[in-house]
């Protein structure tokens, strides 16, 4: 016999092709999906509204397996880290809670790891080990939620999610696609499509792909404003440049009805941060709807780089508004426990050898 169809895993599309395989009526996977997604709730037999039969004979065929929560950690600001292990050979990612006066934003990780080393970032110097399953994906949220629940309080709920934790959440879009069907479907989750965010450093491939499968925010690693230095920070660069990663996020937009596309831009003392290239981003994106998002340089055990001082921060920042950008400079939050953009480490069992994308000649 098959081992147990993990339900995580599916979508409700899937749940559906899952549930006719079984001989059972489509309105199934609608009735499975609320009790697991919107119910919290993982025991066939408390699922009442399912036949006796389907009850006793669901374990057979799937299961509702959840990673582990294996530490936590609360800042001085609020802010929550999970950790989660995954497996048994010990692999784990973090999951990150940011509490807002009017929303709450959980940060969720789509790979073990990440293969694509950018240079200011403590979740690349790890290396990266494998993809997260959707069930791995999606079972963030539900033991996030679940953990959340307990305060029963407007500043504990989950309003947005952002693709920004440890991965590349395009390098794993198989996976990545139906947990952001269930993110938005009103029979599990709910959550609005501009309030799921997925982010990457530049897998252009990826952003087409995304346009057509899924209607989401994006939110682009840009970091620089020409290829020199994007090239030595950000190598995925090297594959594929700003003239193609800009191509392919003017496809986006237009695709997504002209949405704004929020670009990160993490300030690196001395290496992105002078005037000069602030006037040269706002060249750079001036046909494309953008928000920008400063994010000061968050530093970690090893890191070469240092965060510039708030003058010249706000500097680049003035600059930025006067090109007729909507700017925010991002504030630091959960650095004391080390849950702060580019900060999430987590653990690899066993590292794999660096994607190290190649230069693309023209």
């Amino acid at each position: 016999m098959a081992d147990p169809v993990n339900l995580l895993n599916l979508d409700r599309g899937s749940m559906q092709a899952f549930f006719e395989d079984m001989g059972e009526k489509p309105f199934r996977a609608t009735q499975i999906v609320k009790w697991i997604h919107q119910l919290g709730v993982t025991d066939f037999d408390a699922m009442t509204n399912l036949s006796k039969l389907l009850r006793s004979s669901l374990p057979e065929r799937a299961e509702i397996r959840l990673p582990v929560i294996t530490h936590t950690q609360t800042s001085v600001d609020g802010t929550q880290k999970w950790l989660m292990q995954l497996d048994a050979t010990g692999n784990c990612v973090e999951t990150v809670f940011i509490p807002e006066e009017n929303r709450g934003t959980l940060c969720i990780s789509s790979q073990v790891g990440c293969p694509l080393d950018c240079r200011f970032c403590a979740t690349a110097k790890q290396g990266f080990n494998r993809n997260l399953s959707t069930a791995e994906i999606i079972a963030q949220l539900w033991l996030a939620m679940d953990q959340l629940h307990q305060f029963r309080d407007k500043q504990h709920r989950i309003t947005n999610v952002v693709m920004m934790g440890m991965g590349e959440p395009l390098l794993n879009f198989d996976n990545v696609l139906p947990a952001l069907r269930l993110m938005t479907d009103d029979q599990a989750y709910g959550l609005a499509k501009r309030r799921v965010t997925v982010s990457t450093a530049g897998v252009v491939p990826g952003i087409d792909r995304l346009a057509q499968s899924c209607n989401v925010a994006l939110a682009v690693s840009l970091h620089a404003a020409n290829d020199e230095i994007r090239d030595r920070i950000v190598p995925i660069n090297r594959k594929y440049p700003l003239a193609e990663l800009l191509a392919a996020c003017k496809r986006y937009a237009k695709i997504q009805g002209g949405e704004s596309i929020t670009f990160e831009y993490v300030m690196l003392n001395g290496v992105n941060d002078d005037t000069a290239q602030a006037r040269q981003l706002v060249r750079l994106l001036a046909d494309i709807p953008a928000k920008i998002n400063l994010i000061p340089f968050n530093p970690f055990p090893g890191a070469e780089f240092h965060c510039p001082d708030r003058n010249r921060i706000d500097a680049f920042r003035d600059i930025l508004v006067k090109g007729g950008f909507v700017t925010t400079t991002r504030k630091t939050r959960g650095d004391d426990i080390a849950a702060a953009c580019g900060q999430l480490v987590g653990q690899v069992r066993a590292r794999a050898q660096r994607h190290q994308p190649e230069k693309v000649t023209h």
